[in-house]
């Protein structure tokens, strides 16, 4: 709520004293706003236990909020760069005082902001917190230029200042994107390897061969992973539980956040249409 009355503010105000670089750095925080508002909102609706029409549980839920979150400031942003650029050409007076003014509030505002979060211990949390140190130094930007602009007469500094807040963010929006569009196509998770955990499936004594491994994530943080491991078509039944329990205890060591595993066992002599010499086409 602080985020977003200040955001309020920072419209109204970029507005009476025309700079483009507070309407650029209110985007971002409206932005910000709606982040943290769907993150609260979303917190506690993605943890709903899985029923009959979600079977994996909500989670992905948290995707909807971040994809809608990049539309918005995407199209802010170019809309931002609309006005900004052409003030390149034919830049226009703007009050130096007033962004002074309003660059000392956004100090204060996501500085106090930032403390607020210092020392928390969830992940989320920690790079909110340094999210938020990105603001201050923004609006220590923006103080700059308000001071500068009271010694010299220079009103091209706005719209510069203006494109390099609004480029900041498109990177971080596309970057945004990128991750989300991954995330829906259901591609591995960055910072994880299929080949390794297909090795270490095949270091477990009594797996022949791995095939038909897949693993995606259902938020970012929480994946899912299947596998049909290919044991001797005279393993008992203990022999198979033993695999299956070293398995999952392999694949645990590796720490990669897995929260639903499926390993399914088939004997040597077993025909699967998936395996290929051992392995299935799309993991080898």
């Amino acid at each position: 709520m602080l985020n977003f009355v200040f955001t309020l503010l920072e419209i109204a105000g970029g507005l009476v004293i025309n700079s483009v670089a507070i309407l650029s750095d209110a985007l971002h925080d409206l932005g910000d706003s709606f982040s943290l508002g769907l993150a609260w909102f979303l917190a506690n609706y993605a943890e709903k236990e899985s029923d009959e029409k979600y079977s994996y549980g909500y989670r992905r839920f948290s995707l909807l909020g971040g994809l809608i979150n990049a539309l918005i400031l995407l199209g802010g942003s170019l809309l931002i760069l609309s006005e900004a650029i052409p003030r390149l050409r034919d830049p226009e007076s703007f009050s130096a005082p007033g962004m002074i003014v309003f660059a000392l509030v956004g100090i204060t505002v996501n500085g106090l902001a930032a403390l607020r979060l210092r020392g928390s211990a969830t992940p989320n949390a920690r790079v909110i917190g340094l999210h938020l140190l990105e603001d201050v130094l923004g609006w220590a930007a923006v103080l700059i230029v308000g001071l500068v602009s009271l010694v010299v007469d220079w009103p091209i500094l706005d719209p510069i200042l203006s494109i390099l807040i609004t480029a900041f963010v498109l990177v971080n929006v596309l970057s945004r994107l990128k991750e989300v569009a991954e995330l829906f196509l259901q591609a591995v998770p960055d910072h994880t390897s299929l080949r390794a955990i297909r090795s270490r499936l095949e270091a477990v004594a009594g797996v022949q061969s791995a095939h038909h491994v897949h693993l995606w994530s259902l938020d970012g943080e929480h994946h899912v992973l299947t596998a049909h491991l290919v044991v001797a078509a005279d393993a008992d039944l203990d022999s198979v539980l033993q695999i299956k329990c070293e398995s999952r205890s392999q694949i645990e060591s590796l720490g990669e956040h897995i929260e639903h595993m499926t390993l399914e066992i088939e004997y040597s002599d077993d025909d699967c249409s998936m395996r290929v010499n051992g392995r299935s086409a799309s993991t080898s």
